[in-house]
């Protein structure tokens, strides 16, 4: 039997809100599938599940607010014996699975079947080996419901035998018709919850009926700043206390990276042309590879280097603050990739809709102010990171090259960094690695 505890979602995490259960007693998930929502002080978070098994209890209501590694739900790991769908014959092969079977699905997506009247078995998995996805769902026609023969009685279903619980274990009750997170992000985004459909049970209004109904209305999140502002604030205060920083600058010339890009961006589709920023990004990771002293945490007053480059992305949240989500292997990614990534990312950060595994241990975040106008950014280092990397906007200014004077499009870059992790001779080493870099995109 394992926990399923309240993870630690960043470094100023101390608890969380059990938001949304997205699975019940009885369902079967695997490792890596999304099974809760957890509100932290800055963003609604999606919370995967580190072990595969069947789900023995809800410890955690709904709405209640626990520390970081409080248990909040039992997962029996026992190994199944082979069904009579798999189990080998005699002498012979596995048999495949009947047609008709249950296609491969997480939770969240059964969840999202049962609340909209989609059978799944009809549903063409269009996921890794014929998985179901969210949208093939949210694409799928709902099944017509069975006419009831009017003659015979009602019965009431049986409840299924799971042996003894104390009420705790049970299944909490809906506490009205919407849900925490949904409640949440009504306020934010200025929608009447009494004008809203629900589409969970019972006609619970779930977070993703208020995207719609917001999406459908046009309406607009108020300027009021909510806890994520909050949250930044204390984090960063507690960055200019604890990290004597120091600061770098160079200058990018960004002819080159711009020439590239734009001979890629003649062959792509306008969906999938690229911006400054992803070739940037990139170069930022890559360089974080070659100057592995600044890539990584400072812990019990060391320095230990991270495994891999997960590439921090802040981003501004439309109702005040920041958040930080990462790039996993980002230095291994494509700039196309990275493209791609920066804005999904960007996207489920902004709607509340990041995974628990975006969240934790950036080994280097990355700020890019460059489209708010600004030129240059001094940022400050997220604990217990040792480096930030600012990027700001490309502009035009005269620069001699080869002993002749001209006009060269210009990136500002700088480094805030660690001290007590590094000196200035390790970060102008980043810094000239980033350079170099952005003057052959194609090695990106």
């Amino acid at each position: 039997m394992a926990e399923f505890t309240m993870p630690s979602l960043g470094a100023d995490m101390e608890e969380g809100t059990l938001s949304e259960w997205l699975v019940h007693p009885g369902d079967r998930v695997k490792r890596g599938d999304v099974i809760a929502v957890v509100e932290t002080a800055k963003s609604a978070i999606e919370v995967e599940c580190f072990h595969s098994g069947t789900v023995d209890a809800l410890l955690v209501d709904e709405g209640t607010t626990v520390p970081v590694g409080t248990p909040l739900a039992r997962i029996g790991t026992a190994p199944e014996s082979p069904s009579a769908e798999t189990r080998p014959t005699e002498g012979g092969p596995a048999e495949s699975p009947p047609a008709g079977s249950q296609p491969s699905s997480t939770p969240l997506v059964r969840r999202l079947a049962q609340d909209r009247h989609v059978d799944l078995a009809a549903v063409h998995g269009s996921g890794p080996g014929g998985r179901v996805t969210r949208a093939d769902v949210e694409h799928a026609e709902p099944a017509p419901e069975p006419e009831r023969d009017k003659t015979a009685p009602t019965r009431r279903p049986a409840e299924p035998v799971r042996g003894t619980r104390s009420t705790r274990e049970r299944p909490a009750p809906l506490r009205g018709k919407s849900s925490p997170l949904a409640r949440r992000l009504a306020t934010e985004l200025g929608v009447d919850l009494a004008e809203v459909t629900g589409t969970g049970r019972g006609g619970t209004v779930r977070a993703e009926d208020v995207r719609s109904a917001a999406a459908a209305e046009g309406a607009q999140r108020p300027t009021v700043p909510d806890m994520g502002r909050a949250a930044t604030a204390r984090l960063m205060s507690r960055s200019k206390r604890e990290i004597p920083h120091f600061y770098l600058a160079t200058t990018v010339d960004m002819a080159a990276a711009l020439e590239w890009m734009h001979a890629r961006n003649r062959e792509l589709p306008l969906s999938a042309r690229l911006v400054p920023a992803a070739l940037t990004f990139k170069a930022v990771a890559l360089a974080a590879r070659k100057v592995p002293e600044l890539n990584g945490h400072w812990v019990d007053d060391g320095f230990v280097p991270a495994g891999e480059v997960r590439l921090g992305v802040a981003v501004s949240l439309r109702s005040g603050g920041l958040v930080a989500p990462a790039l996993a292997h980002a230095d291994t990614l494509s700039v196309a990739e990275v493209m791609a990534a920066l804005k999904d990312l960007v996207a489920r950060a902004r709607g509340g809709r990041l995974r628990a595994s975006e969240t934790v241990d950036p080994s280097l975040t990355v700020t890019n102010l460059g489209d708010q106008g600004v030129e240059a950014v001094l940022g400050v280092v997220y604990p217990p990171q040792v480096a930030l990397v600012g990027l700001g906007r490309i502009v035009e200014r005269p620069v001699a090259v080869n002993g002749l004077l001209g006009v060269r499009p210009v990136l500002t870059a700088t480094l805030s960094a660690d001290h007590r992790a590094a000196d200035g001779a390790t970060g102008a080493r980043l810094l000239t690695a980033l350079d170099r870099l952005l003057q052959h995109p194609e090695e990106l």
